[in-house]
């Protein structure tokens, strides 16, 4: 933990940091990068920013945003090798100061209060608003299926184990025109997204966009409107492209009620808002992997 006195009258405790550019944001607060942007009352700069989330004196949560990614992005690099690194936000790159958390962090200032959040009062433009506030993950819903996706991203290898050779794809019509109320038994803890895979032949109809998908309403959607972005290319981040091992790129991409997630030399995985709890795996099959290339070169790319 390290403070910095840039942001006001008393220094900040920094309890942890994120990144906000066009390449890589959290993806639980929104689709795109400018969606997200939105959502934080910031104008969507090219270079983005960095997320500074911490304490003040009292206790209170305070997310500083600085234009000053690069610092941000060394801190997290560090922070992840088990290094300390001083992460203190010069004065001239603090773009603002938002009271509360977008996100929520289960770490606090040991010696202060409890972390709270303030009065809300009159920003420059003399508007109240109210603190930010991390989304509510603990039922299955548009957040928590962007958080899932993100972590299937983040743990490919392990969510590839769950899908051996002898084991196909979406039955044909399996769960489509369902809505659980939540996630079936076999959910992983907190309504976590877990391998739900039905273990029967797989039955393959041709989209509209000609990619070979599982017999499934829903996945079938989801193939026919990412395979649109080829056409009408969506906000910056919407699809977005990470280094994977080999010479493999890992894919994300979101849409209305929809998340999805690859590698150019792999299968997909599919994540609905009508499936709680679920993850569907698409099959890469002989049309999966130009489709996928084809979003990975107009996709946001990060190193």
């Amino acid at each position: 933990m390290v403070t910095t006195d840039e942001t006001g009258d008393e220094a900040l405790y920094v309890l942890t940091a994120v990144l906000l550019t066009p390449a890589r944001f959290p993806g639980v607060l929104g689709d795109d990068y400018p969606r997200v942007c939105q959502v934080l009352g910031l104008a969507p700069r090219p270079d983005g920013y960095g997320l500074v989330l911490g304490q003040d004196g009292a206790g209170a949560r305070w997310t500083v945003v600085t234009d000053d990614v690069s610092l941000v992005a060394c801190a997290l690099a560090a922070w992840d090798c088990g290094m300390d690194y001083d992460l203190t936000p010069g004065e001239r790159s603090v773009v603002t100061a938002l009271p509360g958390w977008p996100l929520a962090v289960a770490v606090a200032v040991p010696g202060v209060l409890e972390p709270h959040d303030s009065a809300p009062e009159p920003g420059p433009d003399g508007l109240v608003r109210p603190p930010l506030c991390p989304h509510d993950c603990a039922r299955w819903g548009t957040a928590q299926r962007r958080l899932g996706a993100d972590e299937i991203a983040l743990r490919w290898a392990e969510w590839r184990e769950r899908v051996g050779d002898d084991v196909t794809f979406v039955q044909p019509g399996a769960g489509a025109g369902t809505t659980p109320d939540a996630a079936g038994p076999d959910a992983a803890p907190d309504g976590a997204p877990d391998a739900a895979f039905a273990a029967a032949p797989s039955h393959h109809e041709r989209t509209e966009s000609g990619v070979a998908a599982p017999g499934h309403a829903g996945v079938r959607r989801v193939l026919h409107e990412a395979h649109g972005y080829l056409r009408t290319p969506p906000p910056p981040g919407r699809v977005r492209s990470a280094y994977a091992s080999g010479q493999a790129r890992t894919l994300r991409a979101d849409g209305p009620g929809w998340s999805l997630v690859a590698r150019t030399d792999d299968i997909a995985f599919v994540l609905l808002d009508e499936e709680p709890g679920e993850v569907l795996p698409v099959g890469r099959g002989p049309e999966l992997p130009r489709m996928v290339a084809a979003l990975d070169a107009l996709a946001t790319r990060s190193a």
